[in-house]
């Protein structure tokens, strides 16, 4: 070759790419998350056919933490509390807590800066462990 020799481009800023990343993934994310509360709302799961059945349900027979979570939802869209409550309580008093930590990650994912998961204190999450533990226990007693 002759010539000139060809002096390599410089990379893009990383933290700029990262951020850039970042805020795409947290905008699929949200419009995913928008998507599947609307299906929510306009398609109740006590009709619908492609709501997927609780596996655990399914084959063993017993309520999950999570069984009646997906109808809560729904109830919950529209109005209905007492009812979301009956389908499943625990998530129904968990959801606001969710719904933070979800609100901090996308906050933190969209500003400049290394991004960090929220770190709920431990204490949350052993409690939140035997609150679940304890709700399925109690909701599969034989009545």
């Amino acid at each position: 070759m002759t010539g000139k020799p060809q002096t390599p481009m410089p990379p893009a800023h990383p933290s700029r790419s990262s951020l850039n990343r970042r805020r795409s993934i947290a905008a699929v994310a949200l419009v995913a998350a928008l998507s599947a509360v609307a299906v929510l709302a306009i398609a109740s799961p006590a009709a619908a056919r492609f709501y997927p059945a609780c596996p655990i349900h399914r084959y063993l027979g017993v309520l999950c933490p999570g069984c009646g979570a997906t109808r809560a939802v729904a109830a919950l869209l529209h109005g209905h509390l007492r009812q979301a409550l009956r389908l499943n309580a625990l998530f129904v008093l968990l959801l606001p807590a969710a719904l933070a930590f979800v609100a901090e990650t996308l906050r933190r994912a969209v500003r400049p800066g290394p991004f960090r998961w929220p770190e709920p204190p431990a204490a949350a999450l052993y409690a939140t462990l035997v609150a679940a533990a304890v709700f399925t226990l109690a909701r599969n007693l034989p009545r």
